[in-house]
């Protein structure tokens, strides 16, 4: 596992500063389990993506991180990583020990000061820090949060005889949210829907049923937290490509090109739920498809 930066990257959106809340950088077989049809020649019809976004040996980068923000006094949490000490299939995630929480602290967002808490849809690496130890199990991480998911979202899982490993992530990182009264469950219709003062939740299905992505807006300008419709910048320049765990492939895959076909040329921020640094970019028409042109932080 690779250590991350002690730095908290910003980017400024108007009137909102988003922060990145690093929790861990994904070791190199990630990439070619998640992505499998990413191959060396698919790499090099996008030499843009070295040396940020793939090394020198075709392995793809990639990391998890929240995002953190506040609208006028709303402090908000997207996606909340993998977690610490819980027991998972993957080698890479099983009992992960970070300081994400310091991190978080550290970025001016104590646990206890978060008010509202978007999970982009209930994957083991986007809810684990929905909830930390303490000596009568798990318990919510951030106490006074509303913890919020589509209903779609919900209503898919809850309606599926899980196999063990994600039961066992339900059982330490969405019930225990549940069984404290914390989570809401909304409803994401086409056009979107607003959760805070220009936070707006924009359906994303394919990956997952009830995915969505977050839409920033500020002052006149835009930013857009991907979640999952996009888990690295190799697919703007192959939309086509999709990850082995989407659960419908071409919904995922018309997704994604419906959203950078949306953002290409625009000055909209787009900020990768899973890209390593620089993470943040706008998207740009490249040979029929896109490529990213990344956005550095303000601040860090």
């Amino acid at each position: 596992m690779h250590a991350v930066s002690e730095a908290v990257p910003a980017w400024t959106v108007g009137e909102i500063t988003v922060r990145r809340i690093d929790e861990t950088a994904l070791p190199a077989p990630t990439g070619r389990w998640l992505l499998p049809d990413v191959t060396p020649d698919v790499l090099a019809q996008a030499p843009w993506l070295r040396p940020d976004f793939a090394d020198r040996n075709g392995d793809l980068r990639l990391a998890t991180h929240s995002f953190a923000l506040e609208v006028q006094g709303i402090r908000l949490l997207v996606d909340t990583g993998i977690g610490n000490g819980k027991p998972r299939t993957n080698p890479a995630w099983d009992h992960l020990d970070t300081d994400y929480l310091r991190r978080l602290t550290a970025a001016g967002f104590a646990p206890e000061t978060v008010d509202l808490v978007l999970l982009t849809h209930l994957h083991t690496d986007h809810v684990g820090w929905n909830t930390v130890a303490d000596k009568d199990g798990w318990v919510p991480t951030f106490p006074r949060a509303r913890y919020l998911t589509s209903r779609t979202e919900w209503d898919h899982w809850s309606g599926q005889d899980l196999d063990e490993a994600r039961r066992q992530m339900f059982r330490d990182s969405v019930h225990p949210v549940r069984d404290a009264g914390q989570l809401d469950l909304v409803d994401v219709p086409a056009e979107g829907t607003e959760v805070a003062p220009g936070v707006r939740l924009l359906p994303t299905p394919g990956h997952t049923p009830g995915q969505f992505a977050v839409e920033l807006r500020s002052a006149g300008q835009t930013a857009l937290i991907t979640g999952d419709c996009l888990h690295h910048p190799v697919q703007l320049s192959r939309p086509d490509i999709g990850s082995c765990v989407d659960t419908d492939p071409a919904q995922a895959a018309d997704t994604r090109r419906t959203l950078l076909a949306s953002l290409a040329g625009t000055d909209t921020l787009l900020l990768g739920s899973h890209f390593p640094p620089p993470t943040a970019g706008r998207v740009r028409s490249e040979g029929g498809a896109y490529r990213l042109s990344p956005v550095g932080p303000d601040q860090g």
